[in-house]
């Protein structure tokens, strides 16, 4: 297995940049994701890195060797599609080898290889079948036991899951886990879905046109988001991102409320906090509480999804704006009703005018008494 290094990372298709200075660097044996939304970038990124892009401007190293002008078939790789790209006349068995074949291994290794594949990925029971006789699972497995006989120093996938149905995913996502443990192998996952994400990855690198917007672990991610764009795209249901208006800087810290809103301070450092400006508030659906004498707002229930362990409410504020509540199973709420919603602060982020997190989010203390005051 190997690292990875990526330095000042360019890709410009023309004068159209896909990939903008991208700096990153992956430890052996970690597992790395690709996250963002359609057209960020990440799986460019990737192909890249397996050199079936060329790579406009930086250097990519793989261990200690510079991989900007290597063949793919020498790079140490190893593949696996969103399509699985198997040959249907053939057995499992001879799709698994493929690969090996052509290298020129001895029958006897090849078999070794190709058996030992079947005993992690626990089909054996497949290797005579084609692949028209297995399920969509059956052939995204085949497509890794493919890509795990190379004994490649890195793993590269590329959004695997996506033409299976969600109960097969989770499934899919809970082998490619184990497999990760398994191996101990240098893996880069590419997906759109953040859940997939969450789950999966040692490290996110969450992208956008092009762009690092963030890498850190999930938790690092879903507690302390760096900007408005991660916020907003990391946890499910997203976090809620609210306009406090004009906001007070004083001794004591950002004081925020309007007509609508019950007043707050949060004690927190605030350079590049002016008074006066439009901060944004971002409070995470589990994080609200309904009810209480400490409500922060009010808003009318508009919509109630009851899923069983928890309820997702909807609710419709004064100001115009949508907010989701995640609240008890049980809870007894209607549409139509009016209800209180409040939040504890120190779980709260705020955000500048620029979309960047005002810092040291974890020492955010609040105090409704100063903020009255």
């Amino acid at each position: 297995m190997a690292d990875l290094r990526l330095r000042q990372i360019v890709k410009n298709y023309g004068a159209v940049p896909v990939i903008r200075n991208l700096d990153l660097d992956i430890a052996h044996g970690e597992l790395v994701v690709f996250v963002g939304p359609s057209g960020c970038g990440k799986s460019t990124l990737l192909r890249m890195i397996a050199g079936l892009e060329d790579i406009t401007g930086g250097d990519l190293f793989i261990g200690d060797r510079l991989c900007n002008d290597v063949a793919p078939r020498d790079r140490g790789i190893a593949m696996v599609f969103q399509s699985y790209a198997l040959y249907p006349h053939m057995t499992v068995y001879d799709n698994v080898g493929f690969s090996l074949k052509l290298a020129g291994d001895p029958p006897k290794v090849r078999d070794e290889k190709i058996r030992e594949a079947a005993r992690i990925l626990k089909m054996g029971e497949l290797l005579d079948r084609k692949p028209a006789q297995l399920s969509g699972g059956q052939r995204q497995r085949v497509a890794i036991g493919r890509a795990i006989v190379r004994q490649p120093q890195v793993f590269l996938f590329d959004e695997p899951l996506s033409n299976l149905d969600a109960a097969l995913r989770v499934e899919m996502r809970m082998e490619i886990a184990k497999l990760h443990q398994q191996l101990g192998a240098t893996m880069i996952y590419v997906t759109h879905d953040q859940v997939e994400a969450m789950t999966l990855a040692d490290k996110i690198v969450v992208l956008d046109h092009g762009v690092v917007q963030q890498i850190g672990s999930p938790l690092e991610l879903y507690r302390a988001p760096a900007n408005l764009f991660v916020a907003g795209f990391i946890g499910s249901p997203k976090m809620n991102l609210l306009q406090v208006g004009a906001v007070s800087v004083d001794g004591s810290g950002i004081k925020i409320g309007s007509d609508d809103v019950s007043p707050v301070v949060f004690s927190v450092p605030h350079h590049g906090v002016a008074p006066g400006d439009a901060l944004v508030l971002g409070v995470r659906p589990q994080d609200l509480v309904i009810g209480g004498p400490d409500s922060f707002a009010t808003g009318v229930v508009q919509i109630v999804e009851r899923l069983g362990s928890e309820t997702v409410l909807n609710l419709a504020t004064r100001s115009g704006e949508t907010v989701i509540v995640t609240t008890t199973g049980d809870a007894e709420v209607s549409v139509g009703e009016e209800i209180g919603f409040g939040f504890d602060p120190a779980k709260a982020h705020l955000f500048l005018p620029t979309g960047a997190a005002v810092t040291n989010r974890e020492k955010i203390v609040t105090s409704k008494a100063a903020a009255a005051a």
